[in-house]
């Protein structure tokens, strides 16, 4: 039996109050900016390898147009190019706007191709733009200029009305979920702020490898009343999609899904 007298345990300190602080919306911040519209892009993280790196230090001041609230001077952001082939045309050439490029595969591709177009591209992801820098250097071309900014803001400020022989916009992010389809690049606002800006008889190029965006796009490139569909009519079987057109590559995703059954659609809409 244990003779030693009970002692009550000294009471633990009561633990401290938790307290929550509370959430604040971004918007409720006096002098804080909020969207009030939605982007048409999600920047995405993305490591800049070694060789983007030294893309970006060698060719940045060349071939990276800072983006501006005026109007570009088509002229002059190509000087170099003319310089280089030894030329002292001073004739704005045909220029071709493209949204999204990637890694930049296609454009360098095409631009190699089709040497007298001069090119813009539009790209907020980094590590694609210092792809695309990349195989600039590596391929010798001069007709690529790269804006890495939104290129609705591009559009609006930048590009005057009728000055693009063309636009690509190949492979925007789908969105699948039918609630963020809403977020999906092309719209109705976009491709009428897009044909604007073609000079008569330019063209929208789209390419997409999801059906019901196909469809969407199909829709609203057809509403737009300076547009006229180039699908040849004497092939009806096409349902009003382009056979692909012999500047764009296959790239290594698209011939992937084209071995494993997926579809892919062209639509290249005419501005009339």
């Amino acid at each position: 039996m244990n003779d030693t007298p009970n002692t009550p345990q000294s009471a633990a300190p009561p633990a401290p109050e938790q307290t929550r602080t509370p959430r604040i919306r971004p918007q409720s911040l006096e002098g804080v900016a909020y969207p009030k519209t939605i982007k048409s892009f999600v920047r995405r993280a993305g490591r800049v390898t070694t060789g983007q790196t030294k893309a970006f230090a060698a060719h940045g001041a060349t071939y990276l147009l800072p983006y501006q609230s005026s109007t570009l001077d088509f002229v002059a952001a190509y000087a170099v190019d003319e310089r280089a082939r030894g030329s002292n045309d001073s004739q704005i050439r045909p220029t071709i706007l493209e949204i999204g490029f990637g890694m930049g595969e296609a454009t360098a591709h095409i631009a190699a191709l089709l040497p007298d177009i001069n090119f813009l591209g539009c790209e907020v992801h980094e590590p694609g733009v210092g792809g695309l820098l990349k195989r600039i250097g590596e391929q010798n071309l001069h007709n690529i200029r790269i804006c890495a900014h939104d290129a609705v803001e591009v559009i609006d400020h930048m590009l005057p009305l009728q000055s693009l022989h063309g636009v690509h916009i190949f492979f925007p992010d789908p969105w699948h979920k039918k609630k963020h389809n809403k977020r999906r690049l092309i719209q109705s606002p976009l491709i009428a702020k897009l044909a604007a800006r073609l000079k008569l008889g330019g063209y929208i190029h789209c390419a997409t490898d999801w059906q019901p965006y196909a469809e969407q796009i199909l829709e609203v490139l057809s509403a737009e009343p300076l547009l006229k569909n180039s699908a040849p009519a004497e092939h009806p079987e096409l349902l009003g999609y382009a056979p692909k057109p012999h500047y764009r590559p296959l790239t290594k995703f698209e011939n992937r899904g084209i071995q494993l059954g997926h579809g892919v659609w062209d639509l290249v809409f005419e501005r009339v």
